[in-house]
């Protein structure tokens, strides 16, 4: 094999490789500051939204509880975002796009939660909602350079078994690995169900092939 067949081993698209590198970095930062500041200021809940406090859907995205949570996230955001950003685009054009669908997808991860636990104080932190639309977008480009259909084999057989797994996540209320701290469930079907819905769209603004 020549030099110019060869692949490396290691070839994610930059975007991805930059959202995993804020969420490793974000929580190495915020170990470096009062954690009861943050979580008061910056964590997403129910009844912080009712009141008006609309930015908490995005800020409490950068925030985690553990560096197991952390890590969990970032893997999975390298993993899933590589398809993701392939098909947006490389260009500083869908890099950006790549980073507003992330946020999006985050966003709407946690209104999701909000309107399933209305008036719920309870605090909700994490890049999982904005990483369950890498995931759902990333169903839909299984085995293809463009978003398949919303019925096709693979992403039906994904959105089940993704489904399935943050039941059995909401009926034993905790993560392996993640100390007994609780799981949003509900934010990682929605911010699946966002990604799914929103690749097409999305790509279409980067300019990216359409099926």
């Amino acid at each position: 094999m020549s030099d110019d067949e060869r692949q490396p081993i290691f070839n994610a698209p930059w975007p991805a490789v930059v959202a995993t590198l804020v969420i490793v970095g974000g929580y190495f930062i915020q170990t470096l500051l009062p954690q009861n500041w943050l979580l008061a200021n910056f964590a997403f809940s129910s009844a912080a939204f009712e009141q008006g406090r609309w930015p908490l859907l995005f800020t409490a995205i950068f925030l985690h509880g553990s560096w197991a949570h952390a890590l969990m996230n970032a893997g999975a955001a390298l993993a899933f975002g590589t398809p993701v950003a392939r098909y947006f685009g490389a260009s500083l054009r869908g890099a950006l796009i790549f980073l507003v669908f992330y946020l999006l997808c985050g966003g709407l991860a946690s209104l999701g939660y909000g309107l399933v636990n209305p008036g719920s104080t309870t605090l909700m932190i994490g890049a999982s909602g904005a990483v369950a639309g890498l995931v759902g977008a990333a169903a839909r480009l299984i085995g293809r350079p463009t978003p398949g259909p919303f019925l096709s084999p693979p992403v039906i057989s994904m959105t089940l078994g993704w489904i399935a797994v943050n039941l059995i996540l909401a009926l034993v209320g905790f993560a392996p690995g993640l100390g007994g701290a609780g799981v949003a469930w509900e934010a990682h079907i929605f911010g699946y169900i966002a990604g799914l819905l929103l690749i097409s769209a999305f790509g279409r603004v980067a300019g990216a092939q359409q099926a």
